[in-house]
């Protein structure tokens, strides 16, 4: 991420110059603010029992912010995200699930990022270490940085975030080296805290090697305890990840990735797993901006509460009621009506579409997606416009030595 008292940077989706602040020099301090939302309205046909939706939402909507001492040898990072107020009943996303929501994605928690960061450096090589509440330094960058509106499927098996961590990295030449320890229990609420019996009970690590400039290729894994039930106790699970991503300025991106997680009891055999492919990327002609996104991810089905768009929590190994595949293309359109000449303020239309289709992998099997949905082609838009001013993180998930430019 960039920290400066200037505007200079944009985001990576091609559309938004957003990385600005008013910030200031006092004392060898250097700051940044920014806050950002979207406003989005979507149309899911069908989204249960052969019935059409329509909902709006004030979606993401954050104030967030970095500071960086001592010439940057110390750096603090920390992002409020306030969707426990604007989406409470959680917001349309068909495939996606976690944390008790499924077909809708959930709100985060309020203290989303409070990390701080010390670097250090001897000769070529650079070092970090962070602690806070963050990213895991495992899998891809979390999909609110990236240029589509709706968050793929395989959120909850590509990235790890909102956890307790501390955290080291080291960087020499083109290797970057990660590894982690954090709390294993997933948020229960907006407003839910680790617990702290359970900091430290799971651990990650990630290798990523910058090739050539422009070009970034990462592999990582991670072992979680009992991420469904917070008092522990349940199914752990075991996590891989590999991708490789472009990016040339906020022009061109393109990202391919592979995941995978397994549940499992403690030191015990695989019980369920469940794997997903991800390609996406952007390109970006004058103010407008297109994106486009196929993804195949395979999900475990649990039994609903009354409201179908809900899950028992805590999960239970019994209420999976069998898995399905679901094979998704999206497409996005935006422009940026501010232009490219303010980097204070983002405001950029879009549209996005996308088609959906769910296979059950299992039969029999208690959940057949024909009956509960009304079919098994199913179809998303959405349009809004995202908002922004100042700054914001142009890559969410890497701290310190981890951080670093190509180049540098």
């Amino acid at each position: 991420m960039v920290l400066a008292s200037r505007a200079t940077a944009q985001t990576h989706d091609g559309h938004a110059v957003i990385d600005s602040s008013g910030g200031g020099h006092a004392s060898g301090v250097r700051y940044s603010i920014g806050a950002r939302a979207i406003g989005v309205g979507t149309v899911a046909s069908p989204a249960i029992n052969g019935r059409s939706l329509r909902e709006a939402y004030l979606s993401q909507p954050m104030v967030m912010g970095s500071a960086s001492v001592y010439g940057s040898l110390l750096q603090l990072d920390g992002m409020l995200n306030l969707e426990g107020l604007t989406l409470g009943r959680g917001e349309l996303n068909a495939g996606i699930f976690g944390e008790g929501y499924v077909d809708r994605r959930h709100p985060h928690t309020y203290l989303h990022e409070l990390v701080a960061t010390a670097r250090a450096s001897a000769g070529s090589s650079r070092f970090s270490v962070t602690i806070g509440k963050g990213f895991v330094p495992f899998g891809t960058d979390d999909p609110m940085s990236r240029p589509l509106v709706k968050y793929p499927v395989n959120h909850h098996i590509a990235q790890i975030l909102e956890r307790v961590i501390v955290s080291g990295a080291v960087r020499y030449g083109p290797i970057a080296i990660e590894a982690a320890r954090f709390n294993g229990d997933e948020p229960e609420s907006p407003s839910d805290l680790p617990n702290g019996d359970r900091l430290w009970d799971s651990w990650a690590a990630r290798a990523t090697l910058l090739p050539v400039v422009e070009v970034e290729v990462q592999a990582s894994m991670a072992r979680m305890k009992s991420p469904e039930i917070a008092a522990g106790g349940g199914l752990s699970q075991r996590k891989t990840s590999a991708s490789v991503r472009y990016g040339r300025g906020s022009s061109r991106y393109a990202l391919v990735e592979w995941a995978r997680t397994a549940d499992h009891e403690e030191d015990g055999p695989t019980a369920f797993s469940y794997a997903s492919v991800l390609s996406e990327g952007s390109f970006s002609r004058g103010v407008v901006n297109m994106a486009m996104r196929a993804e195949r991810t395979e999900r475990l089905e649990e039994e609903r509460l009354q409201n179908p768009f809900r899950t028992p929590r805590p999960h239970s190994d019994f209420n999976n009621l069998g898995r399905t595949r679901w094979d998704i293309v999206t497409a996005n359109v935006s422009a940026n009506l501010i232009g490219k000449s303010s980097a204070a303020i983002v405001v950029a239309p879009f549209l996005e579409i996308s088609r959906q289709r769910v296979t059950p992998l299992v039969r029999p099997a208690v959940f057949e997606p024909r009956d509960f949905y009304g079919s098994d082609r199913l179809w998303s838009v959405s349009a809004g416009v995202r908002m922004g001013a100042g700054m914001l993180h142009s890559r969410m998930g890497r701290y310190g030595a981890a951080a670093a430019h190509h180049g540098e």
